[in-house]
C-alpha cells in the first residue's frame, strides 16, 4: 500500500504547489467572464465553483480512468508513475490551459483556438479531428455502460436496449440548456463517482489485498513495451486530448478566472485519483498482472469492473460501485456529443439559441453515433486512444503558442512546450508501431518519434526566441 498512498500524497502536493505555478504563469485576473458577458441561458450559464468542478470532473472522467487504468495496470506498478507525474506535469496543465485560453476567447473550441494560434490550416484539421474524436468518444461511452447495465438487469433488457435508452438521453442532454440536465444531475453523479472510488480503495484495505510496490520493470504478460503503449493505453487519468474538447464547455460557465485552478487543474487530478484506485484494485484483486490480463481477455473490461466491484464490496457495494462506473462514461458521452454540436455550430454558423438550430445538428450527429455502436468496442478503443493523445499533443502546442504570444519570460512557455514535445514523440511512435497503424519495428519507430519531437521543439525554440527579440526592440 505504500506505493498507492505515496502516489496520492504526491498528487495533493502537485495541486498545491505545481498547480499554483501553472496558475501564476497564466495570470488569471478580475475581468468579466463569458458566463456573464454572453449569458444566453443555453450554453453560457454562470455556475458555482463546486458545481462547475463536479461538471468538469464528470465531463472528463469517462471509462478512460477505469478501463484504461485497468489495461495500463497490466504493465505493473510503473503505471503509477505515469498516472501521477503525467497528470501533474502534463494532463492538469493541458486541462487548465485549454480551459483558460478558451475562456479568454469567449468559450471557443480547441479547433477555433488552433486557428487563432497555429493558422487556418490547423483550424480545419482540428475541426475534423475533434468532431471525429468526439464521435468515437460518445460511441465508446454508449457501448461500455450499456454492457454494464445489461449485467445488472434481466436478460431481456440486453445491451441493445440500453444503447437505445442511453442514446435517447444523449439527445436530451445535447439539446437542452446546460443547467437543465447536466447542471442538475452531474453534481449528484460526481459525488457518487468519488464515493465509489473511495469504496474500492476501502475494499483493498479491508480485504487485505496486496498492492505491488513500485518497480520500473515491465510486467506486461504479452510483452508489450512500456514505450509507447502504456502512455497511450492510460490516457484519461494521466493526460487526455478529449479534455480539451470538454474544458471550453465549462469555460462558458465559470464566474471568475481565479476558479480555474480548482475547476480545471483540480478536476484532472481528481480523475487521476480514480485511475490510481482502479489500477491498484485491478492488480491487487487478481494478484498479478497475468491474472488481470487473463480476466480482461476472457471477461472484457466491463466484466472485470463487475467482478472487482462485487468481489471487494459484496453484492450491494458492488452494485453501488458499478452505478458510479455507469454514470462516469454516460456523463462524458453526453458532453462529447454536446461539444461536437458546438464545434459544428461554429463551422455552420447555425444559431444555437433556438431549438431548430440545435436539432439540425444533434439528430444527424446522434444517428451517426448509433451506427458506430455496431463496431467492435476494442477497435473503437484503440483508435480513440491514439486520437486522444494526438489531440493532447496539438492542444499543448496551441497553449504553448498562446504563452509565447503573451510575452513575458521565454522560460514560462516551457511549462507546456516540454509535455507537448513528449506527447509528440508518444503519438508518432505509437501509430508507427501499432496494429492499427503502420506496424513498423521499434528500431524505426523509436528514432522517428524522437526526431519528430525534437524538430517540433526546435521550431518552437526558434519562434519563441524570435518573438522575444521582437518584443525587446
Amino acid at each position: 500500500m505504500i506505493s498507492i498512498l505515496s502516489a496520492l500524497a504526491v498528487l495533493v502536493c502537485g495541486y498545491l504547489f505545481y498547480g499554483r505555478t501553472v496558475e501564476k504563469v497564466f495570470g488569471p485576473d478580475g475581468r468579466q467572464t463569458p458566463a456573464y458577458r454572453l449569458e444566453d441561458g443555453v450554453d453560457f450559464v454562470p455556475m458555482k465553483t463546486w458545481k462547475a468542478f463536479l461538471v468538469q470532473l464528470l465531463n472528463i472522467a469517462g471509462t478512460g480512468p477505469i478501463f484504461g487504468a485497468l489495461m495500463g495496470a497490466c504493465f505493473g506498478p510503473v503505471v503509477f508513475l505515469w498516472i501521477v507525474f503525467g497528470a501533474i506535469l502534463g494532463g492538469a496543465v493541458h486541462d487548465y490551459m485549454s480551459g483558460m485560453v478558451s475562456e479568454r476567447h469567449d468559450g471557443a473550441s480547441i479547433a477555433e483556438l488552433s486557428g487563432i494560434y497555429l493558422g487556418k490550416g490547423a483550424k480545419w484539421v482540428m475541426r475534423i479531428f475533434s468532431v471525429l474524436l468526439l464521435l468515437l468518444t460518445g460511441t465508446v461511452f454508449v457501448t461500455s455502460p450499456a454492457a454494464l447495465l445489461a449485467r445488472l438487469t434481466p436478460h431481456f433488457l440486453g445491451s441493445t436496449f440500453w444503447i437505445v435508452v442511453i442514446l435517447i438521453y444523449y439527445v436530451l442532454a445535447t439539446l437542452l440548456p446546460i443547467d437543465k440536465i447536466i447542471g442538475r444531475l452531474y453534481p449528484v453523479f460526481g459525488v457518487v463517482l468519488i464515493v465509489m472510488a473511495l469504496g474500492i480503495l476501502f475494499g483493498i484495505v479491508k480485504g487485505g489485498y496486496t498492492v505491488p510496490e513500485l518497480t520500473l520493470r515491465n510486467l506486461h504478460p504479452e510483452g508489450l513495451p512500456v514505450w509507447p503503449y502504456m502512455f497511450v493505453t492510460v490516457a484519461c487519468g494521466a493526460i487526455s486530448g478529449f479534455h480539451a474538447t470538454q474544458s471550453p464547455m465549462v469555460a462558458k460557465c465559470i464566474v471568475s478566472e481565479k476558479q480555474g485552478r480548482t475547476i480545471f487543474y483540480g478536476a484532472m487530478l481528481a480523475e487521476s485519483v480514480i485511475a490510481l484506485v482502479w489500477a491498484a484494485g485491478g492488480v491487487a484483486f487478481y494478484g498479478a498482472t497475468e491474472g488481470l490480463q487473463s480476466a480482461l481477455s476472457s471477461l472484457g473490461q466491463s466484466g472485470v469492473v463487475y467482478e472487482i466491484s462485487t468481489g471487494m464490496l459484496g453484492t450491494v457495494g458492488g452494485v453501488l460501485a458499478i452505478v458510479g462506473v455507469i454514470a462516469c462514461p454516460i456523463t462524458s458521452g453526453d458532453t462529447a456529443f454536446r461539444s461536437a454540436r458546438l464545434i459544428l455550430a461554429e463551422i455552420t454558423g447555425l444559431d444555437q439559441k433556438k431549438i431548430r438550430g440545435r436539432l439540425l445538428i444533434t439528430i444527424p450527429l446522434l444517428g451517426l453515433g448509433a451506427v458506430l455502436t455496431q463496431l467492435d468496442f476494442n477497435v473503437l478503443w484503440r483508435y480513440f486512444s491514439w486520437s486522444n493523445q494526438t489531440l493532447a499533443m496539438i492542444s499543448l502546442w496551441v497553449a504553448t503558442a498562446y504563452l509565447v504570444k503573451q510575452g513575458g519570460k521565454p522560460l514560462k512557455s516551457l511549462l507546456t512546450a516540454l509535455p507537448a514535445a513528449f506527447m509528440s514523440a508518444v503519438s508518432l511512435t505509437y501509430i508507427l508501431m501499432a496494429k492499427e497503424g503502420f506496424r513498423l519495428s521499434s528500431s524505426v519507430a523509436y528514432p522517428a518519434g524522437i526526431v519528430f519531437a525534437a524538430a517540433l521543439f526546435a521550431l518552437y525554440s526558434v519562434l519563441a526566441s524570435r518573438n522575444a527579440r521582437g518584443r525587446g526592440k
